[in-house]
């Protein structure tokens, strides 16, 4: 487990312990044992394990921790997740907290399968890809989740890879300008523009971009712009794409992605229970 994530692992218990466990502190012995069974309550694709895992192991280092289902496979309501066998005040104090955490990562991965598996019945050929609407601080976990899910990792972040969208290329001096600087620059990054038009397409290619973002454009419109790039470039649609309307995009012959805020800003968590069955005291 990365530093990153055993530190948000330390922040979340830290929230939801506080001083302590007042409840598990007073009904349950300090030297109790149980056994932990997390189970889906509905269908959908597991993801996050190793997370719950490390929630688990950091109230109780010895707790020996069993994986019930891969990630990334969808699975039917009831199934098995993970097991965890350990002191019973350290599975009932973590039990939120790993729930949290699986909870929001499985329902990211299930909300993705949802998404490309519609997409691969309808025929599309475009991939689904994820953004950096993410929740704070979750981002790595998240797109993860994503890839669970089937879809593809656009950007982590800022850092490693050049997307110049509307507002940059205003400041330049022109979509085409500043393809030329970036490019120039960096060009040793991967490298996308959004363009709006006709005008911003030509100059675009006439730049060299190798990827053009059509945001906000209509079906009609990407139509008309795959029609003009005739290959010479990768197409991304993007902007305000949801399940309803995914399928519209997707399924246009020549658009190579459709990226999708909504994979993990708005995805609805995995519904999760866990029960808890008490062992004899060594």
């Amino acid at each position: 487990m990365d530093a990153e994530t055993l530190e948000l692992i330390e922040r979340a218990l830290a929230e939801d312990v506080g001083a302590g466990d007042v409840t598990t502190e007073a009904t349950v012995d300090a030297g109790a044992r149980a056994r932990a069974l997390i189970t889906q309550k509905e269908a959908g694709v597991i993801s996050g394990l190793a997370v719950a895992a490390a929630v688990f192991r950091r109230l109780d280092a010895d707790a020996v921790v069993e994986r019930l289902a891969p990630e990334g496979e969808w699975r039917v309501a009831g199934a098995p997740v993970l097991r965890v066998e350990g002191s019973a005040r350290a599975l009932l104090t973590a039990e939120r907290t790993a729930l949290n955490f699986l909870g929001r990562l499985s329902g990211i991965a299930t909300a993705t399968a949802k998404v490309v598996r519609a997409v691969e019945r309808a025929g599309g050929g475009a991939r689904i890809l994820d953004t950096r609407k993410t929740t704070p601080g979750l981002r790595t976990l998240e797109k993860r989740a994503v890839a669970d899910g089937g879809g593809v990792n656009h950007r982590a972040g800022l850092y490693d890879a050049i997307l110049i969208k509307e507002n940059h290329s205003a400041a330049a001096g022109g979509v085409g300008e500043a393809v030329r600087r970036a490019r120039a620059a960096r060009p040793d990054l991967p490298l996308a523009v959004e363009v709006r038009d006709a005008a911003e397409i030509d100059a675009a290619l006439e730049a060299g971009a190798p990827r053009l973002l059509l945001d906000n454009m209509t079906p009609e419109e990407v139509r008309a712009a795959v029609e003009r790039v005739g290959g010479r470039a990768e197409l991304e649609a993007s902007g305000g794409v949801d399940a309803e309307t995914v399928l519209v995009y997707a399924t246009i012959e020549g658009l190579h992605y459709v990226s999708m805020g909504a994979l993990t800003h708005s995805a609805p968590g995995l519904d999760l229970s866990l029960a808890l069955e008490a062992l004899p005291s060594t």
